[in-house]
């Protein structure tokens, strides 16, 4: 049993996510702490391009690691946040921001589907409404009768 929770621990270990420490070289930190702590927070709202999930901080694709070396220069020479980020997004494109901005573009990507699903269901259910009144109306004065007659039939053998 012992055996089984030792191979579970480190099942567990493995599948880890690594830290962002793990990402980043020695050779990339700055030397002084509180631009170093600008970049790692500029790092965590950029996204790797090749990860597409990950923050630049998290990632250890070659790409990442040179979005790092670039957010590092730009801070070094004394850009602001806002700079950098602009910087980025014009050369990469609004996809490189892990939180982009609400413009019209987003809205339509994050209410697209939400749109599409309300659409669905309007159809759906008029079209169920539709085949229930059009089945009622199928049956012929003699046909309704004898379903009405059946409907009798059955409720008086139940009671």
């Amino acid at each position: 049993m012992m055996r089984f929770f030792l191979v579970l621990a480190l099942a567990w270990l493995v599948m880890l996510p690594p830290s962002a420490d793990a990402a980043l070289r020695p050779g990339e930190l700055l030397e002084d702490p509180e631009l170093e702590a600008r970049a790692r927070a500029l790092g965590r709202e950029l996204r790797c391009v090749v990860c597409q999930n990950q923050s630049i901080d998290d990632s250890n694709a070659e790409l990442a690691q040179d979005f790092r070396r670039i957010v590092r220069e730009r801070v070094l020479a004394g850009e602001s946040n806002e700079e950098i980020k602009q910087y980025m997004v014009d050369r990469y494109g609004e996809f490189v921001l892990l939180r982009p901005p609400i413009t019209a573009n987003t809205i339509v990507l994050w209410g697209g589907p939400f749109a599409i699903l309300l659409i669905g269901a309007g159809i759906a259910y008029a079209t169920a409404r539709r085949r229930q009144t059009a089945e009622a109306d199928d049956l012929s004065p003699d046909e309704r009768r004898r379903l009405n007659e059946l409907l009798a039939d059955g409720s008086e053998s139940r009671s």
